[in-house]
């Protein structure tokens, strides 16, 4: 007489990654990754309930506006869809939020910030690239300044960055310039991820009566 097993498996949505493997390639521990897991799945079940975090559900997430465009939003959305395929799954955000964490190394931070910047993915910063950045980082702010402001914050930046006067900022002198100015990757240490399991200031979700995903 066979017997049947009562084992309950627990199925994950696709991209799913085991929690000790995530801690062992980034900031996190153990049990950090798994609060990070509860989230992951409030968040990836906001809007499209697949598991998966769509655009949307990223920037009513970070931004509390599923339906605004914003190149700065897109562009973080860009870089936490490391395989390009248009979602994110949990590693990626595992591995993209890392780099937030208050213990990861600065030049891990410069170099997320450098890729920020470099909308053409061409490997350096051009002047139109980072005007249209300021343009967008101003407008999530809702601050309003004149085009002839933004030219000279852009200008102002380039006299300081580009230190070989090519008109474009490559790596090197972008590390340079942040070491000058610290203030540029201020953004890029959330210090709440030292206590993740506490609450999210920055993923607060306001979808009241939302469905839980464990209980579909």
């Amino acid at each position: 007489m066979g017997c049947v097993s009562s084992k309950h498996v627990v199925k994950h949505p696709p991209g799913y990654e085991d929690p000790v493997i995530l801690a062992s390639e980034t900031a996190f521990t153990v049990h950090e990754v798994e609060a990070l897991y509860e989230l992951f799945k409030k968040l990836s079940f906001s809007i499209i309930k697949d598991g998966l975090i769509h655009k949307e559900e990223f920037q009513l997430a970070l931004f509390r506006n599923s339906n605004r465009k914003n190149l700065f939003a897109d562009r973080v959305f860009d870089l936490f869809d490391i395989k390009n395929n248009g979602v994110i799954e949990f590693g990626e955000f595992v591995r993209s939020l890392s780099i937030f964490h208050p213990n990861t190394p600065k030049a891990e931070k410069i170099a997320f910030a450098f890729k920020l910047y470099d909308l053409r993915q061409t490997g350096y910063i051009e002047r139109e690239e980072l005007k249209e950045m300021v343009l967008a980082l101003l407008d999530e702010s809702d601050v309003f300044l004149s085009n002839d402001i933004v030219e000279t914050i852009v200008g102002n930046t380039f006299v300081q960055a580009d230190l070989n006067g090519d008109g474009k900022i490559d790596l090197d002198e972008w590390r340079e310039f942040v070491k000058k100015n610290p203030s540029l990757i201020r953004n890029m240490t959330l210090p709440y991820l030292k206590d993740i399991s506490m609450a999210f200031p920055s993923f607060v979700m306001h979808s009241e009566g939302s469905d839980d995903p464990d209980t579909t």
